[in-house]
């Protein structure tokens, strides 16, 4: 058996999620290797919708400029329930139908066909947008750019076993070749799927609703169904009384059939091409008009881990919580927000510059946001027809503003300073007010004659953001005496806001308070304003929030 050198990260799954957390852990500068069973990406898309958070995420690492001219445009995809494409049109069906106090009041119609009404997405929040893209896209993209940052991808790797001790984890696998090795690294990312080997062998236990239903689904080409999409809808819920099915579109001209499994003879093409003419309302269809590609079965329910770290491994995307496809986009983005919290903290603790206990924050943080946003996709009513009659603890959850699931969850964790009691899940990011554990805020900006965000600001480092130039002083010595790097952005001398006073307002300061960023954009700690020793103020903050391995 050959021995192979060691790295500090190995990552177990080259999906969407795998690939973000080599991404990220490069763009910190932490050397890593993926192993992923499959030469390339799945022929059969997933996910298809990326958030404007999850774009985010890939700005502050180059990454979002090698989307353009691969995602297609219209926005969040629309849904209208239909006896078939060719045959009647029913309602269109809103993701959300209803609103808490946090958004703006419901117009009379929402929830009746009519779209919801509120801000509208991305804009508004951020400086970015959400694109669609289909997986196997993306993904090629994710996994080029984590190259160029450093990343060692190894495709067509299987993973036989792995074990962990005080000091690091060791990884069998083998190559493409058939031939045995063992990769030796100091920590494991388990991206290995929602019936992940790593958390069964861990025997970390889930909770949730459970798998619901088992679907069958065809991918296939058909040009004569394409201007059932000059309407603007994406997705189609075919109800009418003999065949209940679901179709979308992953662009390109590729269409997704998915149906309830228990259908035999699958594999027979006539098979299939009667549910395509079921589906689509046409029932003259024939071979040469439909071009297969692949098939899939999938388990959907919601499942999410009772813990994501078990000593020097950790679990993140599905492995981690098991999420159904919903037009929120919460199982793949959820994923790549994971191991964006993961990653820089991996990297402090790598680098020396934070004790390890910090990694334990990773658990706190990221469990919970799972957990909030499985019962908000079961409590909407794409999904809310399949529990009747289950039970499970958040079932009655009361349905959360979509931008603020997006933009404005919290974290409580150790690493968080000035939490605060009894606050909501969320609120959008102008509620907020800079709340510890929340989202840094977009706010818009000038900068050398150019329009920036507040969001340009973080992302590789710790920031102390202020409109008070004193605070400098305070910042550098800081972090000198901690030895963790620390920058330090004043709005109103070479960054101005676009609109005067709008930092203060959003991030809830007076003239001289500031706000101290985590390296993934999070406000760790803020004052409000000013208090006397500021110097001995911040390091202490600091000195909480990151774990820092020196005293100051």
């Amino acid at each position: 058996m050959a021995q192979s050198h060691d790295d500090p990260v190995i990552v177990i799954g080259g999906s969407l999620v795998g690939l973000s957390a080599a991404l990220f852990l490069s763009h910190w500068k932490v050397p890593v290797v993926v192993l992923e069973r499959h030469p390339s990406s799945a022929l059969h898309p997933r996910a298809v919708g990326y958030t404007a958070r999850t774009i985010e995420f890939l700005k502050t690492v180059g990454a979002s400029e090698d989307l353009k001219g691969i995602m297609w445009k219209g926005g969040p995809p629309k849904r209208v329930v239909v006896e078939s494409l060719a045959g009647k049109w029913e309602n269109e069906v809103a993701w959300t139908e209803k609103r808490t106090a946090s958004a703006p009041p419901a117009s009379e119609n929402e929830g009746k066909g009519t779209p919801p009404k509120g801000p509208p997405p991305g804009p508004t929040y951020s400086h970015v947008q959400g694109v669609a893209v289909a997986q196997d896209i993306i993904e090629p993209v994710l996994r080029n750019h984590a190259i160029r940052l450093g990343a060692e991808l190894r495709l067509g790797h299987k993973v036989l076993d792995w074990t962990q001790d005080d000091e690091g984890v060791t990884v069998t696998a083998t190559n493409p070749d058939r031939t045995e090795y063992s990769l030796r690294g100091q920590y494991l990312v388990a991206c290995d799927g929602a019936r992940s080997p790593v958390r069964e062998k861990l025997g970390i236990k889930r909770q949730g609703v459970g798998i619901l239903r088992a679907l069958r689904s065809i991918l296939f080409k058909c040009p004569r169904i394409n201007k059932y999409l000059d309407h603007g809808y994406s997705q189609f819920q075919i109800e009418n009384g003999e065949f209940e099915a679901f179709m979308t579109t992953y662009g390109e001209g590729r269409w997704m059939l998915a149906w309830n499994d228990g259908t035999e003879d699958f594999d027979s093409p006539e098979t299939k091409l009667d549910l395509i003419r079921k589906a689509t309302g046409l029932p003259d269809l024939t071979g040469d008009d439909v071009d297969f590609i692949t098939t899939g079965q999938w388990d959907i329910g919601g499942l999410v881990a009772d813990e994501y770290s078990s000593g020097r491994v950790f679990l993140a995307g599905d492995a981690a919580h098991a999420l159904p496809p919903n037009r929120a986009g919460f199982g793949a983005n959820t994923g790549i927000a994971d191991v964006h919290n993961l990653a820089w903290k991996l990297a402090s603790v790598l680098q020396g510059k934070s004790r390890p206990e910090i990694l334990k924050t990773y658990t706190q943080e990221r469990q919970p946001v799972a957990v909030v946003r499985h019962d908000q996709i079961f409590a909407r009513q794409d999904y809310r027809r399949y529990t009747k009659g289950l039970k499970w603890p958040g079932k009655d959850a009361e349905l959360l503003d979509d931008n603020a699931l997006e933009f404005g969850q919290i974290y409580h964790s150790n690493g968080i300073l000035e939490k605060g009691e009894n606050l909501p899940l969320a609120k959008v990011p102008t509620e907020w007010k800079a709340q510890p554990g929340t989202r840094a805020a977009h706010v818009s900006l000038r900068k050398d004659g150019e329009t920036i965000s507040t969001l340009d600001l973080f992302g590789t480092e710790w920031v102390v953001i202020s409109s008070d130039e004193e605070w400098k002083q305070s910042v550098e010595s800081t972090a000198k005496s901690l030895g963790i790097n620390v920058e330090f952005a004043c709005i109103g001398k070479d960054i101005v806001e676009e609109v005067e006073g709008s930092f203060n307002e959003v991030y809830g300061l007076n003239r001289n308070g500031a706000a101290l960023v985590r390296p993934d954009g999070v406000i760790a700690w803020k004052v409000i304003e000013k208090l006397d020793e500021p110097m001995e103020v911040l390091a202490e903050a600091l000195s909480k929030a990151s774990y820092a391995a020196k005293s100051n």
